[in-house]
């Protein structure tokens, strides 16, 4: 028998976001994000950082289609900034014909080249408008009608060309980070001493309600009025890591891994891909604190039938089960987060940021994992990693990055490893393009294929760019087993 490793259609190619890119935030009629607020608090959030120019994209967007043409891509997921669409991001707010034309010239741009357009609705950037007027994700009601209309514009707009849709990116993040940490926009959370506002015991619960519900409100529109005409493809992209427990012999650690990953992927992922309550195991820890979903809500739901589960993954790690009940301000499960393991173990290779281990084999029990429980086609959304040290090289020694091409080759080889497990896993987008504004890290960690210089704009294309093609078609490769 004779198998390949990846399939001979598997879509690859790369990923970036508005805010981290494009620039130009006083340009082109776009109105103020959450994130452009964030970035100029003082004292700053962000490491003096902000997306004012970021990689300048918005005017050198041909030239890094430059770039994905020389490194073979097929394939390029971007996000709209919902700001430059609808500057004040209502459903009764004008719409900005400039911003549609830039994003029509992007989109025109790759299919000329032969490159085929994955767009995100939403990276995170909420119209700075709708955080002032309603409390923007605090409020489940409004803002999901809101995001509707932005979402049904973007298909009018786009939809003719744009067959594969995103509608929000890591949700967790934007709950967690945006309502519980205060980490990232809008920067609410009642345990940071830097936040002035928030409630972490309630807030990220609330906007998780939010977030699933304008998702949901988004593929519906498409599944009713869009799907037959334009023939595309719809989804949710889902960070998480993989959990092993950190005492291979305790069963609740076993249960702490477990229920961390619930925590992390089931809160969004059995409501959106099941049409299901969210997992029993943050009903027992949240109790009131998490809101239910009506009949009405449920039907919504169900109605919402996606195409595929968009996985951003970059590492895992291990559970330890803690002694005693969560306090409220808890968001993970209960558990402790750890590198190692009992036996001294690390989970795998440091990257440049402290965070992110190399751990292909954990990711393939991951994809094999949510495979089985979601049943959908997986394409990786997001997958990279900072080379060791990297943030604080020069152009020359970045450009020479053998980690993160190892970590590609592993990861790759992870994917086909599941795939051999029954995994249906349809493509790949490597973080990133380039190097770019790495949110409240600012300029620092270096996640792309693409060196930028910040000073001059110019991008250099690193080994890994290069090199990604030939990794992708090797594995495409028939193989005897």
């Amino acid at each position: 028998m004779t198998v390949s490793a990846l399939p001979p259609d598997f879509e690859w190619g790369f990923a970036t976001a508005a805010y981290q890119i494009e620039g130009a935030v006083d340009e082109g009629g776009r109105g103020k994000c959450i994130w452009d607020t964030f970035c100029h608090l003082e004292p700053s959030r962000t490491k003096n950082a902000s997306g004012d120019i970021a990689c300048d994209h918005y005017h050198k967007f041909e030239e890094d289609f430059d770039l994905l043409s020389k490194y073979g891509a097929g394939a390029y997921r971007f996000s709209i900034a919902w700001s430059r669409i609808i500057p004040l991001g209502g459903r009764n707010d004008p719409i900005n014909e400039e911003g549609i034309a830039f994003y029509n010239q992007l989109i025109d741009s790759l299919l000329r080249r032969g490159i085929t357009p994955w767009v995100t609705l939403y990276h995170w950037d909420l119209p700075q408008a709708l955080h002032d007027r309603y409390g923007g994700w605090l409020n489940v009601d409004e803002v999901q009608k809101d995001f509707e209309r932005y979402a049904r514009l973007c298909y009018e707009k786009f939809g003719d060309r744009v067959k594969n849709w995103i509608t929000i990116n890591e949700p967790w993040i934007q709950a967690v980070y945006g309502y519980a940490t205060g980490g990232n926009a809008p920067g609410r959370s009642s345990t940071n001493p830097q936040c002035t506002e928030g409630d972490t015991s309630k807030e990220p619960w609330i906007v998780g309600k939010a977030l699933i519900m304008s998702h949901a409100r988004a593929v519906m529109a498409y599944n009713q009025d869009f799907r037959k005409l334009q023939q595309g493809a719809i989804g949710i992209s889902l960070n998480g890591d993989y959990y092993e427990p950190w005492d291979a012999t305790d069963s609740e650690d076993a249960e702490a891994a477990e229920r961390r990953m619930e925590f992390h992927i089931g809160w969004f992922a059995n409501p959106i891909f099941l049409a299901q309550d969210y997992p029993s195991s943050m009903r027992k820890q949240l109790g009131t604190r998490l809101p239910t979903f009506t009949e009405e809500e449920f039907a919504v739901l169900a109605a919402a039938e996606s195409d595929f589960y968009g996985m951003n993954y970059y590492t895992s790690q291990f559970a330890k089960h803690k002694i005693g009940d969560a306090p409220d301000t808890d968001v993970i499960g209960n558990v402790e987060e750890l590198q190692s393991n009992k036996e001294g173990v690390s989970v795998g290779a440091e990257s440049g940021v402290h965070w992110l281990r190399s751990c292909p084999e954990m990711f393939r029990k991951h994809l094999t994992r949510v495979y089985r429980l979601y049943k959908k086609p997986i394409y990786i959304t997001e997958n990279g990693c900072p080379c060791p040290g990297e943030d604080k090289m020069t152009k020359s020694e970045s450009v020479e990055d053998p980690f993160r091409l190892q970590y590609f080759k592993d990861h790759l080889d992870a994917i086909g490893k599941s795939r051999q497990d029954g995994a249906v896993i349809s493509g790949y987008f490597a973080w990133s393009l380039m190097d770019n504004l790495e949110w409240s890290d600012g300029f620092g960690p270096r996640f792309g294929v693409t060196y930028t210089d910040y000073e001059t704009l110019e991008r250099t294309p690193k080994k890994s760019a290069l090199l990604l093609q030939q990794l992708i078609a090797e594995r495409q490769q028939r193989i005897q087993c």
